[in-house]
């Protein structure tokens, strides 16, 4: 169930990084929120490990004053770290080649952008994360294709990759997920984030039941659900209010109404989710 993605030209990938350097610079303080800030110390408690000075003062004027005091004099210290696996799942069927931009850009190519920027900004905080993408052209011939994988390093490997992309085929969504799950499920991260990036529902050319393929991705989300993993949709289709909250759930997708703001959403999406 795999095909190695042809490589391109990794000089694409670093003209992304240039020419979107104004959208990495407004991220700046969203990445630098989300790296791991080392020893915090947690505050107002009334059992800890030392006396927090300001809030024994605060309960000692209380006291003369004749107030009842706050009984969290108490602080511990913690450290803190991050603990966040994510993997993007692409939909790279062939409706990705359709025009979506300014200037006669496809799909495709926003597509392209907004992976280079989630990779360089999740690259940034330091999370381990996987990029992969999927189609489909029937079930037995179902290609998924791994342009970078979790062990690897965010390097010229998987940026000529990501620049040789190609949209082809159709949408078997539920196939995917499952394989996208299990490699999510090899990483020892407490939490396992899976974000699927798609124009559309599930389809292909053997199923006329729409229904069928949509039931499919659906148990699909949920047994990976149950294995821990965290799936989430953007959805670049405005006719996905019919069908993807069957899929991921109420609260596990966001439609997209402005595709041309995909290379700018995306790594916002991922800052939000992964907190």
């Amino acid at each position: 169930m795999t095909s190695a993605p042809r490589p391109g030209d990794p000089d694409l990938t670093e003209a992304i990084l240039q020419a979107h350097r104004p959208v990495l610079a407004r991220m700046r303080r969203v990445l630098e929120a989300l790296q791991p800030q080392g020893v915090q110390r947690v505050r107002r408690l009334e059992d800890g490990d030392e006396l927090d000075l300001n809030a024994a003062i605060g309960a000692a004027v209380d006291l003369r004053l004749g107030r009842q005091p706050d009984p969290r004099v108490m602080m511990r210290q913690r450290q803190v770290t991050r603990d966040v696996a994510v993997l993007l799942l692409l939909d790279l069927s062939a409706s990705t080649n359709d025009p979506a931009g300014p200037g006669g850009r496809r799909l495709l190519d926003l597509t392209r952008e907004a992976t280079v920027l989630l990779a360089e900004a999740v690259h940034r905080v330091g999370d381990p994360f996987a990029l992969h993408g999927f189609c489909s052209d029937g079930r037995h011939n179902v290609f998924y294709q791994r342009f970078k994988d979790f062990a690897e390093v965010w390097g010229p490997g998987p940026k000529a990759r990501l620049a040789g992309m190609e949209g082809q085929l159709s949408t078997r969504m539920g196939a995917a997920i499952r394989h996208a799950g299990w490699h999510l499920g090899q990483q020892r991260a407490a939490r396992k984030l899976l974000l699927v990036l798609t124009d559309g529902a599930p389809a292909d050319i053997d199923e006329r039941a729409p229904a069928h393929l949509r039931h499919d991705a659906r148990a699909a989300v949920a047994a990976v659900t149950r294995q821990g993993v965290q799936p989430f949709c953007l959805s670049l289709d405005p006719g996905a209010d019919a069908y993807v909250a069957q899929i991921f759930g109420p609260r596990g997708f966001q439609i997209l109404d402005r595709v041309e703001r995909l290379p700018e959403r995306l790594p916002r999406l991922y800052a939000g989710l992964a907190r």
